[in-house]
């Protein structure tokens, strides 16, 4: 969850450093911290807080040096403080670690380490590393060695950059969480994430579990636990530095926001020929001889496979969708060659979700991910992957990737559809698909008409927001109050329509606006629900095309265009997501950087 970054290069990298936090700061932001070798020892500057308080920290006193890590913070071990802030020093200051991660066997190594003479100052597990380091450092061969011994003795889920004073060079491993290089002409960079670099160049190398590498001015060593040269391809990512910029908008969220018919023309693109889905790499015949499906998934991305999962039995297909986390040690039913897992993950780094994945192959089932992210590692360890091609997403509240996750599960739904023998594609397949052809026009309507931000000023202060919907706007209720939630802070849940009668309609009042969302599909049962609610005093606020009934029932309305039922919660979710936003805005609420929460959930 934390975010790493690393430089060593001509010229001073401290200016580099902190603007690769600053562009991963949607990673963690409860402290942040940069350690630079100076070639009189090893300068540290660490605080609580944000990265533009560290930065107005260093002003009057930059730290000179050409290498350098810095790190901002998750809080996984220990509270958000000075003291447990990265980077962390030895014993002497020789050695300074940054990690991202989780050391499962930290309390063990503390106390051998304690026992050895060492003290401790934090609260957190990463401590652990750079002491370790040091001691071995008093016996190994070499520094390398040093630090290849200190990785063989940690247990979990790690990437660790390291700088050692006087020697002019960053070790780094990985285990587990992400761990990227980037590649310049004169100089070369680690990150969790590639906007780290982004603004310096497009060529990276993926780090493998298990690698270990050491940065040089004039080059990078990799080898593998045992010290053997293991190689790995440089790729060239397509993502443009603007990209992951805010655009002129207030926040990433909004930007992201407005992204979507970009996103989604770049998600359907070369997919739907001539009346047909065209999947890369998915040829005819690929998904023969599949029984069922399993989704695994966690938060927003959960949710696009609750859409995925409704399609695919609409289609007469067997699928069920997990939530990764309950997934890992406890699949339900049984699990076999037949089993297609599909893996659905924006970073392609969540944990549960590779959890998850890495248990379903271990029994037998074939594997694909669902991601947007080329080279990350659930789209190496499972066995095929679909990229939404959303680019990239900095908001912590996922926006346009859910609209991408749910419209790329739709078409994978009628791929395999068309190769499982007991299923049968939509019968108004033709339609569906000259609709989705609009799909981001549609979204452009919304956004140029919306009347969001009047509906968020008239609700706010309410006590409570609920959002419901039936079938596939089930879903986007869901997602609809996570994300009210993440970013407002305010209570916000997603019920199916049905459901309010039989338990939540006791918490129905003046002060519960309820959302309903209407897609065309048994809409008359979901205004009923709507009434329930309204005969027990809370306003409506109706989502759905302008000549819809609904209309003229709901006290308040955001309309959306007209389209195929399968499509039209996607531009429900657009106005939701828009709501949420405003509400966030007129509570002063950070919305880039939600409290507690981080945009990569790289622990378990």
């Amino acid at each position: 969850m934390c975010g790493i970054i690393a430089r060593i290069g001509d010229g001073d990298a401290i200016t580099k450093l902190v603007t690769g936090l600053q562009n991963l700061e949607y990673r963690g932001y409860d402290s942040a911290g940069v350690a630079i070798q100076n070639g009189a020892g090893i300068s540290v500057y660490k605080q609580s807080g944000q990265i533009s308080e560290l930065k107005d920290t260093i002003v009057g006193n930059v730290p000179k040096g050409n290498v350098g890590i810095g790190h901002t913070r998750w809080s996984t071990h220990g509270p958000p403080t000075d003291e447990n802030a990265h980077p962390h020093t030895s014993e002497t200051d020789k050695v300074a670690v940054v990690h991202n991660g989780i050391i499962e066997n930290y309390a063990e190594l503390k106390t051998w380490l304690k026992e050895q003479g060492h003290e401790f100052t934090s609260d957190t597990d990463t401590e652990v590393i750079p002491h370790l380091f040091e001691q071995y450092l008093e016996s190994a061969p070499s520094i390398e060695e040093a630090f290849r011994m200190t990785i063989r003795d940690l247990k979990g889920s790690y990437a660790v950059a390291a700088l050692v004073d006087g020697d002019h060079a960053i070790y780094a491993a990985r285990q587990g969480s992400p761990l990227i290089l980037g590649l310049d002409n004169d100089e070369y960079y680690l990150a969790s994430d590639v906007p780290a670099f982004l603004d310096h160049t497009d060529k990276v190398v993926y780090f493998e579990d298990g690698d270990i590498a050491v940065l040089e001015p004039n080059g990078v060593t990799m080898t593998n636990l045992d010290g053997d040269r293991v190689t790995r391809d440089v790729e060239q990512i397509d993502w443009n530095p603007e990209d992951a910029g805010k655009g002129g908008y207030d926040h990433y969220m909004l930007k992201e926001i407005h992204e979507q018919p970009n996103a989604l023309a770049n998600t359907i693109e070369g997919r739907v020929k001539d009346g047909e889905v065209k999947l890369e790499d998915f040829p005819k015949g690929t998904f023969s001889g599949i029984d069922d499906v399993h989704l695994v998934a966690c938060g927003t991305s959960y949710h696009a496979a609750l859409y995925g999962r409704h399609l695919l039995n609409e289609a007469g297909i067997r699928a069920q969708a997990f939530r990764a986390s309950e997934y890992v040690g406890s699949i339900p039913g049984p699990v076999t060659k037949n089993t297609l897992v599909i893996a659905v993950t924006q970073s392609g780094e969540t944990a549960d979700t590779l959890g998850a994945l890495r248990q379903a192959q271990e029994q037998g089932a074939r594997a694909i991910t669902v991601t947007n992210v080329m080279g990350s590692t659930a789209a190496r360890r499972a066995d095929d992957a679909l990229f939404i091609r959303a680019g990239p997403e900095i908001g912590v509240a996922a926006t346009k990737t859910f609209s991408s996750q749910a419209v790329t599960l739709s078409l994978l739904a009628i791929r395999l559809a068309e190769d499982i023998e007991t299923a049968k594609p939509p019968e108004d397949k033709t339609s569906l698909l000259q609709s989705l052809d609009r799909l981001p026009d549609n979204v452009e309507q919304v956004l140029a008409s919306t009347d969001a931000n009047r509906i968020a000023s008239q609700y706010s202060g309410s006590q409570s927001f609920f959002f419901i919907g039936r079938g596939l706007n089930n879903a986007v209720a869901k997602e609809g109050a996570l994300k009210f939630k993440e970013i407002t802070y305010e209570h916000a849940e997603g019920f199916a329509s049905g459901e309010l009668k039989h338990g939540p309609l006791a918490l129905v009042t003046p002060e519960t606006p309820v959302f309903a969302l209407f897609n065309g599909n048994n809409d008359e049962k979901t205004l009923k629900n709507a009434e329930e609610a309204q005969a027990r005093g809370a306003p409506i606020v109706a989502i759905a095309n302008e000549n819809h009934a609904a209309m003229n029932v709901a006290d308040s309305f955001l309309t959306i265009p007209e389209t195929h039922p399968v499509w039209s919660g996607l531009l429900a979710n657009v106005q939701v997501q828009l709501v949420s936003y405003y509400a966030a805005y007129d509570l002063g609420r950070p919305i880039d950087k939600p409290r507690n929460l981080a945009k990569s959930v790289t622990v378990e």
